[in-house]
């Protein structure tokens, strides 16, 4: 195994998934919960999650192949839509809790797609696609970015305590200039070997 290109990949999903900037969604929906039940929720959500993630990623080449999808064409549209999303990350607008009226949303809006969003599902199916023999790595990566994000996520109402709403949106800024680096990278491998092809 190649665990430097495991800790890459786990950073950057980790990344990609933005616990920090769930924290406040997460306890804004969540918030007429108490605690046990609330933790409850969030694990039951992650594992969602976490399934639908794993799922896309053994998947990833039958799914490319049925679409009639290139890799070139994912890996320019994950770099594009990898870089919107670090973008709203560094330039956050005004949130919309419409679901925070929900005692104990299911799936939605906590599972997808604020963990397995869009931009998640495509850089994993850019590594399943890319190299599917290293399939078991790739796994492992995102079991290590999944546990980073569950541990951030149940332990946020003490997180959020300690940091503070400021602190939390200045270190998603952060996390989102990292996003918006490998979004330019992806979108250039992508037009690079698009124009290798022609």
């Amino acid at each position: 195994m190649h665990w430097s290109d495991i800790a890459s990949a786990a950073v950057t999903l980790f990344l990609i998934m933005d616990p920090l900037g769930n924290v406040p969604v997460f306890n804004a929906v969540l918030v007429k919960l108490d605690r046990r039940r609330r933790t409850l929720v969030v694990a039951r959500e992650l594992l969602i999650a976490l399934i639908i993630l794993l799922g896309f990623l053994l998947a990833g080449n039958t799914i490319l192949g049925f679409l009639g999808l290139t890799q070139p064409s994912l890996s320019i549209a994950g770099g594009i839509l990898l870089f919107i999303i670090s973008l709203r990350m560094i330039f956050p607008g005004k949130a919309t809790d419409d679901e925070a009226v929900q005692d104990d949303p299911f799936i939605v809006p906590l599972a997808v797609p604020l963990i397995a969003g869009p931009s998640t599902i495509a850089v994993l199916l850019l590594l399943s696609s890319n190299q599917p023999d290293r399939i078991v790595e790739w796994s492992l990566a995102l079991l290590l970015a999944w546990l980073g994000v569950t541990i951030l996520l149940v332990t946020s109402p003490y997180l959020l305590s300690v940091i503070g709403l400021r602190g939390s949106r200045a270190l998603e800024r952060l996390m989102g200039m990292i996003l918006v680096i490998l979004a330019t990278q992806m979108l250039l491998n992508g037009i690079r070997v698009f124009v290798q092809s022609l």
